[in-house]
Formats: C-alpha cells, sequence, structure tokens
C-alpha cells in the first residue's frame, strides 16, 4: 500500500481531546511526530485535531487513513469516561473491542492484582490490533490496519514511536538546506525565490522571517529527494538573491 511512483510515502495525524481545542493544554506531539516521520521518508501531509465525540473521530480517521499511506492518533487512550479513541477506532475498523491478555499481565504486575475498572478501560484494544510498545509508562498504545493509536502525553507519546518507526515502509527521505537573509526583507526576496521554486517544481521553498537583536532577515529553507538538485537549486537561490542586489547571503546549517 505505502509508497507512490515518485517515492513519496504520506502520513497524517489526528489529535484528539477537549483540552487541545480549549486551549488548556498546549500540543507539541505535532512537532515531534513530524520530525520522527520525516527521519523514516514519510511526509507528514495533514493534521486534524478533533473533540472528544466517538462520531467526529470516526469520520476525521475514515477521511485520513483513506487518503494517507499512515495515521497516527494521539490522546484518548486513558482511564476516564472521555477516552474514547479505542472505541472510536473499533468503530472505524468496523471491530469489536477486546481486554488484551498481555496489557492486563503488565497491569497486575505493575499494580499488584487485578487491575479496577478504570485501568481495565486501557486493556481494550480493538480485534485485530497489534500492541505498540510504552517503555516510559502505563500501558502500552495499539496498531491496527494503517493506524497508530499513542498517548496524548508527550513523554509517552514520544517512548511509543520509537515502536512504530520500524513498521513503516518508508520512502526516499527528505532532506533540507537553508540559505539565511540578513538585511532584507520578503520584498525583496520575493521574485528570487519565486523563480527558483518555479524552476524546481518538485522542491519545496519557504521563507522564514525571524527578528531580534537588531538583526533581522529570513532563513530561505529548501526541501526535496534529490541532493544534487537541491545543491543547483541552493546555488541558483544564491546567485538570484546576490543579483537582485542582496549581499548578506550564505548558506547554514542547522536551521
Amino acid at each position: 500500500m505505502a509508497g507512490s511512483a515518485d517515492g513519496r510515502v504520506t502520513a497524517g495525524v489526528l489529535i484528539i481531546g477537549d483540552e487541545i481545542l480549549s486551549g488548556r493544554t498546549q500540543d507539541t506531539n505535532l512537532r515531534d511526530i513530524a520530525k520522527y516521520l520525516g527521519v523514516h521518508g514519510v511526509d507528514l501531509a495533514e493534521a486534524r485535531t478533533v473533540t472528544d465525540d466517538v462520531q467526529e473521530i470516526v469520520a476525521a480517521l475514515d477521511a485520513l487513513r483513506t487518503r494517507y499511506d499512515y495515521v497516527i492518533t494521539t490522546g484518548g487512550i486513558g482511564p476516564t469516561h472521555d477516552d474514547i479513541t479505542a472505541d472510536a477506532v473499533a468503530a472505524a475498523f468496523g471491530v469489536e473491542l477486546e481486554e488484551h491478555p498481555e496489557i492486563l499481565v503488565m497491569m497486575a504486575a505493575r499494580w499488584g492484582g487485578a487491575p479496577n475498572a478504570a485501568r481495565r478501560r486501557m486493556a481494550r484494544v480493538p480485534v485485530g490490533g497489534v500492541l505498540v510498545k510504552n517503555p516510559v509508562q502505563g500501558p502500552p498504545g495499539f496498531m491496527i490496519g494503517n493506524v497508530f493509536v499513542l498517548a496524548g502525553v508527550p513523554t509517552i507519546m514520544r517512548g511509543m514511536l520509537e515502536d512504530v518507526g520500524h513498521r513503516l515502509k518508508g520512502g526516499a527521505v527528505t532532506i533540507s538546506r537553508t540559505v539565511r537573509v540578513e538585511g532584507s526583507g520578503e520584498g525583496v526576496i520575493a521574485l528570487p525565490l519565486e523563480t527558483v521554486a518555479k524552476a524546481h517544481p518538485d522542491m519545496s521553498l519557504g521563507s522564514y522571517p525571524f527578528f531580534g537583536d537588531g538583526i533581522y532577515g529570513s532563513n530561505l529553507v529548501l526541501r526535496g529527494r534529490d541532493a544534487a538538485e537541491l545543491a543547483t537549486a541552493v546555488e541558483e537561490l544564491i546567485a538570484a538573491l546576490t543579483a537582485a542586489g542582496i549581499e548578506n547571503v550564505r548558506e547554514v546549517e542547522g536551521v
């Protein structure tokens, strides 16, 4: 299933939780997931945030999982009544939920004795799902079809991600290079950047302004899969900026 003629493998992210939409909790998982997927040759193509409502989750999940090679969900797999992600995922795939025996054993070992009803909620996995390890704390996540269901707590989510990468059939890894311009605004940069972008339609070129400590300008980030073409585009961009009268321009690392 994964992959296309141009080597692109895509993913969508579904962030679940009223606390995110209300602003009470700031989401950082999207950033971490995007970086992680990029290393594995998977492009994050879309992200959605939905409320704690089964029908809303099912609708969003169905849209994403049919459009992209992979989907990663975060949030809603805890022990409380509003943790309904497992219910929604099971509904989307048309299967029942079952208490996974491995999770029940983990819980008994951690807390001693049989878990209570609230904790047992975290042992529910859609029939056919396989576990995603949780090396931090608490029960694991799970995978079913092309969907990975992970925790919403950032430290736990990052730990679970480490058991996702080896399951991805990634495409060609996207690489990036950055040209830094200081002392010139985007109005001057726009035309040279557009010219190079049109000459390389398979690449992504973005302008990211910065201000501070009396310095202003933009980091121009070029992203693509072909290292040789990327190098050529960097040279062309620097030449075009210089020809436009911009003097303080150079390639930088790690921006």
